[in-house]
């Protein structure tokens, strides 16, 4: 069976004019729809997360030239910006929410910018786009303890399924941290499938629960971008990433003031 390498695109925030929080992982509209064209040029065949590893599972063959394009935690810029040129090339994709994050009964306020509210997250859905778990409030999951980490992953999956009538299938780690409890414990939550981070391309023997991804960010050019479709120098690319360090310890620190910021004191 072939172990053919696929990328899959980890998108954030598709923004004109991120905050300090996101600015690092977001991507200018603009060069947003450059890249998808740019997949569209290359003749690449865009698949959902669950379709590639419903793929992988059962041994039917991937189509030619496969990519997946992904979008973490559920900013609005997803469906304001990127949909329609999703729609426009008639590319599916999918969106891992954090439920908490997402404006509606559920929001527990620690969204770094605007947030898609649950009526837009169902527009996705309808136009194509897979909707998988995010952990409910966005926690580094390997950091919690076993029933700080059900409570993450059942609150996340419950939400979901009530919003869109359908519980998600897949899921993406919060910052790309798991351990194998982590990841037990999603299988255990329902879900077949699961995202890292790793930049690098995914691969079959990666086991469905550790599918590695490629980080797209606001300084990602065009021909960087190339070379990542095509899987040329991806380890030289993201050698000594200062910036993609520097944009997870931006979100970590604009959480923990937040949290704070909304603390009641004594």
């Amino acid at each position: 069976m072939s172990d053919a390498p696929v990328p899959i695109l980890m998108y954030h925030s598709v923004a004109a004019d991120p905050n300090d929080a996101t600015r690092v992982l977001s991507v200018a509209p603009e060069a947003f729809a450059e890249q998808m064209a740019l997949i569209g040029g290359l003749g690449m065949t865009p698949l959902t997360t669950a379709g590639l590893a419903a793929r992988w599972r059962s041994g039917r063959p991937l189509p030619a030239r496969p990519v997946l394009i992904t979008f973490d935690d559920g900013y609005e810029g997803v469906h304001r910006h990127a949909l329609p040129v999703l729609a426009e090339h008639g590319f599916p994709a999918t969106l891992f929410v954090s439920t908490g994050w997402i404006r509606g009964d559920h929001d527990t306020g620690g969204g770094l910018d605007t947030m898609l509210d649950w009526r837009q997250v169902r527009e996705l859905a309808a136009a194509g786009v897979e909707i998988g778990g995010h952990s409910h409030t966005h926690p580094r999951l390997d950091g919690l303890d076993d029933a700080g980490l059900r409570a993450e992953l059942d609150l996340c999956t419950r939400i979901v399924g009530a919003e869109l009538g359908a519980a998600p299938v897949s899921f993406a780690y919060p910052y790309g941290y798991s351990s194998r409890r982590v990841r037990q414990a999603v299988r255990a939550a329902g879900y077949a499938q699961a995202l890292a981070v790793g930049n690098a391309l995914a691969r079959r023997r990666q086991g469905p629960y550790a599918l590695e991804r490629l980080t797209v960010r606001r300084s990602t050019g065009a021909e960087e971008f190339e070379r990542l479709l095509l899987g040329r120098a991806v380890a030289r690319t993201f050698a000594g990433d200062r910036a993609l360090t520097k944009g997870y310890a931006l979100v970590r620190r604009a959480r923990q003031v937040r949290r704070k910021a909304i603390r009641p004191r004594d």
